[in-house]
């Protein structure tokens, strides 16, 4: 078992550089032909916050103070899961004219897209200080833990690509399904409502089995609050982050070797 691990960790070490380059390409294509290039990644939720706050703020506005700022803290969390998981789950079929051709850890292509994906989700908090400043909200020292947060979803997203990934192999018809599955997933969660809105049974479900409501949860806690988030938040974004790891990490390596069968 240890020399197993050993030879993964090797193996890891061997092909960093490639992974380094994969992430710095993912990154610059999607702005190659941009005029404004990276500033995209603040303006673009910028944009969407003020469509959004105005469509949405007259509705909640006796719910939700500062609804800004309510709206980016659960928009950030999610576009960046979503980002991930979308543009991750054709990770091993996009590149099998290369894995057919050589040797490459087939993971390395999903981890560099969840990697890039988080580096623009990085750039994108740019919009959120933004925000912040101009609602002069208050900066509270909370908001250290957000790098926590990021970690947390950056792991969950990860383990949910590396399932996705291999499921798209033999079913080329998840990139539908799962397109279908994350919008209705984008509505149970409470992005840009408050939870309190919802049906007592439908809060309890959506605040036990929805992962993201941990984690956008626990943003608003240190953003909103001021506060650091409670233990069940905590303890539980870390379970639903390393639970979603182990399941798409295990369904990943026990199916790569019959990818190349059926890229």
């Amino acid at each position: 078992m240890g020399s197993k691990w050993k030879n993964r960790i090797r193996t890891f070490r061997k092909y960093w550089d490639l992974l380094v380059e994969l992430v710095k390409r993912d990154i610059k294509l999607k702005y190659r032909r941009s005029v404004l290039g990276y500033i995209w990644s603040v303006l673009n939720p910028l944009l969407i916050m003020v469509v959004m706050t105005v469509v949405f703020s007259a509705m909640f506005k006796k719910n939700i103070e500062n609804y800004p700022i309510y709206l980016l803290t659960g928009r950030v969390l999610f576009e960046f899961m979503r980002m991930a998981t979308q543009n991750g789950l054709k990770s091993v079929t996009n590149n099998a004219s290369l894995l057919k051709k050589t040797y490459i850890p087939k993971y390395i292509f999903t981890l560099s897209k969840v990697t890039s994906t988080m580096i623009d989700s990085v750039f994108s908090l740019g919009a959120f200080f933004i925000v912040m400043i101009a609602t002069r909200s208050a900066f509270h020292w909370t908001m250290l833990y957000l790098v926590i947060i990021i970690m947390q979803v950056y792991i969950f997203s990860l383990g949910l690509t590396f399932l996705l990934a291999a499921l798209e192999v033999f079913f080329r018809d998840m990139e539908y399904i799962y397109h279908a599955f994350i919008t209705a997933w984008m509505y149970l969660t409470p992005l840009f409502y408050p939870i309190e809105n919802l049906p007592h049974l439908l809060q309890v479900i959506i605040k036990g089995f929805n992962p993201m409501y941990y984690y956008i949860a626990a943003f608003r806690d240190i953003t909103l609050a001021g506060r650091m988030p409670g233990p069940r938040l905590v303890v539980g974004g870390w379970l639903w982050a390393f639970a979603a790891l182990v399941l798409g990490l295990y369904v990943f390596q026990k199916k790569k070797d019959e990818f190349i069968l059926h890229i």
